[in-house]
């Protein structure tokens, strides 16, 4: 076993997430094998009370550094890393004049390679240490990024993206080398791909619409297929995510009640669904979100950069569907969670065409961890160790905070007269540099784990 001392942050998960941490100033997080070798969190709670329990334990003592959970990123696009920063007019510009071009260089596999070992060490610098993440329609990519996160025994969950129409000819999903058509080679080459990934160390696979309007009816409807013959594989998709995004989908399938309805119709509604920015919905749709156990991956800091909209909190919590934030990048303007917190905040407080709210610094915190987890379905239900979290049993991601990583964050913490300022503080002023260390639960037959 292994033991930290530093001040400790935490999730009740009976707790009102809006109120929902657990802090404490002086704590003890005590790290050692499950039955399986996996290493998970042992013990945690305040130093006074917890040290006499293991005496001779050696113990790695951080004075002013605040130990917390790894963070969740819900929805990040792995080719997109070098197009961040970009400038476009809009959602559908920005994909054709910058996203689409850069894409088309992941059919390489020493590219794909060369990108997946960057676009992971950038997210485990900035402290993200489970992601849901697109890949491209090349099966190379997905072989990339599986591989270097294996390597690097991270949790990431990423899949084939599925577009047969309405892109660049060398992005569409290529037929096959027997004769097969385009679309029926894409659901064999994903099939191929889940049954070689899904359940690997900490790997998952996501059946991956890019969206509806890039998929034929006949794709989407094999992607439901596949999608029932193994519901422990995710599902992932966009939408909602802007006005003539929304026009487009309704005029490709104008047979469904709504473009959400449109996955629905297709059975890529259900439990480990997860639908990127769902900002334009109705009542309706809202219901269907919590009638299915599907979740929104929430993207401010993208949907603020493309001007796309604000998300409704308040309806989402009347309606009570799961989500949890990610960062959309390259959409998104940063892979650090404390922009995408405070992006949060920001859409949160907006007032145009809902009432505004305040996200309090706790929940804030919560949506890019436990409540990730849980909308992500590793929250434990599963029955393996979950995330986002440093409970007994949970895996152990976590990341070392510096509270004084820059003169003004030291500044402001150090006059913090409660947990909400401290995390408030971070949430403003914090960047990667905030982040000292990220460590990643090994299994028993891996490296120690270092400084980043």
């Amino acid at each position: 076993m292994k033991a930290y001392r530093a001040a400790l942050l935490r999730f009740d998960p009976a707790a009102d997430p809006r109120q929902a941490a657990v802090y404490e100033a002086d704590g003890l997080l005590v790290l050692g094998p499950d039955a399986s070798g996996a290493e998970v969190v042992h013990d945690v709670g305040a130093w006074a009370a917890l040290a006499p329990r293991y005496p001779g334990l050696a113990v790695e003592h951080l004075p002013g550094r605040l130990i917390a959970p790894g963070f969740i990123d819900m929805h990040v696009h792995f080719p997109q890393l070098n197009v961040i920063g970009s400038p476009a007019d809009g959602l559908l510009p920005w994909l054709e004049n910058h996203t689409f071009p850069e894409e088309q260089r992941f059919e390489s596999p020493a590219y794909s390679a060369a990108e997946a070992e960057f676009f992971l060490d950038e997210l485990l610098r900035h402290g993200v240490t489970t992601a849901l993440a697109f890949a491209t329609s090349h099966p190379a990519s997905v072989q990339a990024l599986f591989a270097a996160a294996q390597q690097r025994e991270m949790r990431l969950i990423t899949g084939l993206c599925l577009m047969d129409r309405h892109a660049p000819a060398a992005l569409l999903n290529r037929a096959g080398p027997a004769g097969t058509d385009a679309t029926e080679q894409s659901l064999i080459d994903s099939e191929n791909l889940l049954q070689q990934w899904q359940g690997v160390g900490r790997l998952g696979y996501a059946i991956t619409p890019r969206f509806a309007p890039t998929c034929s009816a006949a794709q989407l409807r094999g992607a439901g297929e596949l999608a029932a013959r193994y519901p422990q594989a995710w599902i992932q998709s966009h939408v909602a995510e802007n006005h003539d995004e929304i026009a487009w989908a309704r005029s490709l399938f104008p047979q469904s009640r709504s473009y959400l309805s449109t996955y629905d119709d297709f059975g890529l509604m259900r439990d480990r669904a997860v639908y990127a920015h769902c900002i334009h919905f109705d009542a309706e749709d809202r219901a269907l979100m919590h009638a299915t156990g599907a979740a929104a991956a929430l993207c401010p800091t993208s949907n603020l950069f493309l001007g796309s909209g604000f998300f409704d909190y308040a309806s989402a919590e009347q309606a009570g569907f799961r989500y949890g934030l990610a960062s959309d990048v390259g959409g998104g303007t940063s892979l650090s969670p404390f922009h995408t917190m405070l992006g949060a905040y920001v859409v949160g407080r907006d007032g145009r065409g809902k009432a505004g709210l305040s996200l309090t610094p706790q929940h804030l915190w919560w949506q890019h961890t436990a409540g990730a987890a849980q909308a992500l379905g590793l929250d434990g239900r599963s029955g393996r160790p979950a995330v986002g979290n440093l409970l007994p049993g949970c895996e152990a991601d976590f990341v070392l905070l510096n509270t004084q990583a820059t003169p003004l964050l030291a500044r402001r913490t150090a006059r913090a007269a409660n947990l909400d300022e401290l995390l408030f503080a971070l949430i403003v002023l914090g960047d990667d540099r905030v982040v000292e260390r990220t460590v990643i639960a090994r299994s028993a037959r891996a490296r120690p784990v270092g400084p980043r």
